[in-house]
């Protein structure tokens, strides 16, 4: 029992304040009289006496509760009251953060008053457990989160049960079949709670929108939109909007602008790329001298801020590429027609001309809008092709501008920029949208050559728009810059430790030389089975990149300014980068910060959900690629551990699964070693770590979910 500040003792205040502390610092506890009478002063017949009637009246005044035969606790109602947000859940438990709070609240599902994931709801806390956990109960929800589960329904005669595809809510959703007729049996639904009533086994719900069958390509797409809350269409009035914007280009709107038709310009991007915001231009304009144009589609000619098109742009905030379509931030009449810098037409652009010698310094840059002709559309491929053999459409261009930006590479390298070179997993689809191969993405220099160029004119634009020179002095002025801050020491740390234990030496430095080791470390394991392990603890280490108002530079890149400026179409961000660069160009001293960092925060979050369903269509597509390779077995490396399995990434496809530790071998008894961070079989001996060569045999594929199950082949 801790210790009271209240003097334990015979007197009846000092008995009854330290009964009163008993019960506050343990507010879940059952006490016993003799208990209270024994820790209280006395347990004799008077002692016993005397807290009985104390507890009475501390009943009698709400304090106190009866909750079994002589047990006595904390009342509920005397418990201190906190509002929190359910902000994930399990089977058995619910996490609810509370701002007033240090951590989250642990609240067992049996203590969970019908709350889901999202809920607004009031709880209080009942103990801390014995790691310190803070744990509670939920009396009440007090506004039920809007966000929808996605799920098959299945019909009975009066009834609709929806089984969600997430682990979020463990039980089926009712509905009543009257009042929503146009549901089927298989139906995959959008539906959201509005009620769980006391008694009730299952929450209540009530339709969105109907998706589709079960299992259909768009079907599947369109859930997984909808899981994450972003919006799979645009509305009518957005569509209309957008038709209604002038694509006329003037003779005065062209004597506005720097007229930069006759220089030799091209894009390249992927074969299958339906939208082209990037082109490049080169000239040589003396011995060794080169001007390079970065030339942007000019969004914001075309959407004014506060417009109907422009309000859809901010909220969606980015543009999601999931497996097999791109979802546009902006209607496909900008994104694909206007905006879209297709060969053989004048287009508008916001441009960035750098004049560079042969040593890559800059000895003139300029910022403003052109208009431009594109003359040639490359694919990377192509590109890739003429910059190997050195012939093709505009070979002399391509070629001197791939040395250019090789050379651009190699300097950023220098100055400690990190080199993450992680595979990416591509789907090779059938008609329908259905996987027919798997195959990893290989970046070349064709892709080099554009990235160099995009970060060359973000870095020099951030560096324009950062600051503006009154009486020979830098004044700072309000900008949307994207910043990577350094890496925490304690993730440093778990990284070395980790990586010390495939043999490999990560040295404990500070400051730029953290990217000059985790270069020498990246070099040094490309190839090996656990390189792309290594390399994702890599890039988890590091801080995550984000927009804001407040610079701090941008680690990962060894940049002291950086900004998204070159990609509108896709990215809000980058609108409000031309905006601001196109008002500083003007004269404009500074704008509305608080505004812009309110805009930063929301990009950063759209940015994040929008990551978060790209992935899960990658393992949607995973997982219906392997369900006909039920029974089959694979080569592959262990690329996770946790408590309850090994995660498992096959060799060929990339495809990642997890084999259960209860199902490695019922003849031995395999556990999770934290600290040494490798999974050990206790009587074979067996040792599993990242890295270790497996074989497994598919198990089970669960579409819904997007999860393989593995049996591990010992």
């Amino acid at each position: 029992m801790a210790k009271h500040k209240n003097k334990r003792g015979n007197n009846r205040d000092e008995r009854a304040s330290f009964i009163v502390d008993m019960f506050r610092e343990f507010p879940d506890n059952k006490f016993s009289l003799k208990h209270l009478a024994a820790a209280s002063g006395g347990a004799d017949r008077d002692g016993r006496t005397m807290t009985f009637a104390i507890v009475r009246q501390l009943i009698e005044d709400g304090f106190v509760e009866e909750v079994s035969r002589s047990k006595y606790r904390l009342s509920r109602s005397a418990m201190p009251r906190y509002q929190g947000v359910v902000r994930s859940t399990t089977p058995g438990a619910l996490y609810v953060e509370v701002a007033d709070l240090e951590s989250d609240v642990y609240v067992a599902r049996r203590n969970g008053c019908g709350a889901l994931d999202g809920d607004s709801v009031e709880l209080v806390v009942a103990r801390r457990s014995r790691d310190g956990e803070l744990e509670g109960t939920i009396t009440g929800v007090t506004e039920r989160s809007t966000r929808p589960y996605v799920g098959t329904a299945q019909l009975t005669t009066n009834s609709i049960f929806v089984t969600p595809d997430t682990r979020r809510l463990a039980c089926d959703i009712y509905l009543p079949r009257k009042g929503n007729p146009k549901v089927e049996d298989g139906d995959k639904v959008l539906v959201r709670v509005v009620d769980w009533p006391e008694g009730e086994r299952l929450p209540h719900g009530e339709l969105v929108d109907i998706l589709g069958k079960a299992g259909d390509n768009d079907t599947e797409m369109h859930a997984i939109l909808a899981e994450f809350d972003l919006p799979y269409r645009f509305e009518r009035e957005v569509l209309q909007a957008a038709k209604q914007i002038d694509e006329g280009i003037t003779p005065d709107e062209i004597a506005r602008r720097r007229d930069m038709r006759d220089c030799v310009t091209f894009t390249i991007d992927p074969a299958d790329a339906k939208d082209f915001d990037d082109a490049l231009s080169l000239t040589q304009i003396g011995d060794e001298l080169w001007q390079v144009g970065v030339h942007i589609a000019d969004v914001t000619h075309y959407v004014t801020p506060g417009s109907v098109v422009d309000t859809e742009a901010q909220e969606r905030a980015t543009s999601v590429y999931l497996v097999d379509r791109t979802i546009p931030m902006l209607p496909e009449r900008l994104s694909n027609e206007l905006c879209s810098l297709r060969p053989n037409e004048d287009k508008l652009c916001f441009s960035a001309v750098f004049t560079l010698n042969k040593d890559l310094e800059i000895q003139d840059e300029w910022f403003g809008r052109t208009v431009i002709h594109s003359d040639r559309r490359f694919t990377y491929e192509e590109a890739q092709d003429i910059i190997e053999s050195g012939k093709g459409d505009f070979a002399a261009e391509i070629t001197t501008l791939n040395r250019l930006a090789q050379a651009l590479r190699q300097e950023r390298f220098k100055h400690g920029a990190i080199a993450f070179e992680r595979d990416e997993i591509r789907f090779k689809l059938d008609e329908k949208g259905v996987p027919i191969g798997v195959y990893t993405k290989v970046q070349k220099e064709a892709n080099q050559l554009i990235e160099e160029f995009m970060l060359l004119a973000n870095r020099r634009v951030a560096e324009f728009c950062a600051h503006r020179i009154s009486n020979g002095r830098k004044v700072p002025r309000p900008m949307v810059f994207r910043v990577h801050d350094e890496p925490s020491e304690d993730k440093l740390e778990r990284f070395r430790e980790f990586a010390l234990r495939f043999g490999h030496y990560f040295k404990a430095t500070k400051g730029r030389a953290i990217a000059k080791e985790m270069n020498k470390l990246l070099g040094g394991i490309a190839g090996r089975a656990e390189a792309n392990a290594i390399t994702t603890l890599a890039v988890r280490s590091m801080a995550k990149a984000v927009y804001t108002t407040d610079n701090i530079g941008h680690y990962g890149l060894a940049f002291p300014y950086y900004t998204h400026f070159t990609s509108p179409i896709r990215r809000y961000p980058d609108m409000l980068v031309h905006r601001l660069l196109a008002s500083y160009l003007a004269g404009a001293k500074s704008s509305d910060k608080k505004h812009l960092e309110q805009l930063c925060v929301h990009s950063t979050e759209r940015e994040i959900i929008a990551s978060d369903a790209e992935r899960a269509s990658i393992k949607y597509k995973m997982a219906e690629f392997m369900k006909d390779h039920i029974g089959e077995e694979f080569e592959g490396v262990v690329s996770g551990l946790t408590d309850w399995g090994v995660y498992v990434e096959l060799d060929e496809t990339h495809v990642e699964g997890m084999a259960f530790l209860r199902d490695i071998d019922h003849d031995d008894y395999y556990r999770f070693d934290e600290a040494r961070y490798e999974v050990v079989g206790r009587g074979s001996g067996i040792r599993l770590t990242l890295g270790s060569r497996v074989r497994v045999r598919i198990k089970n594929v669960d579409l819904n979910r997007r999860t393989l199950d593995f049996k591990l082949i010992l």
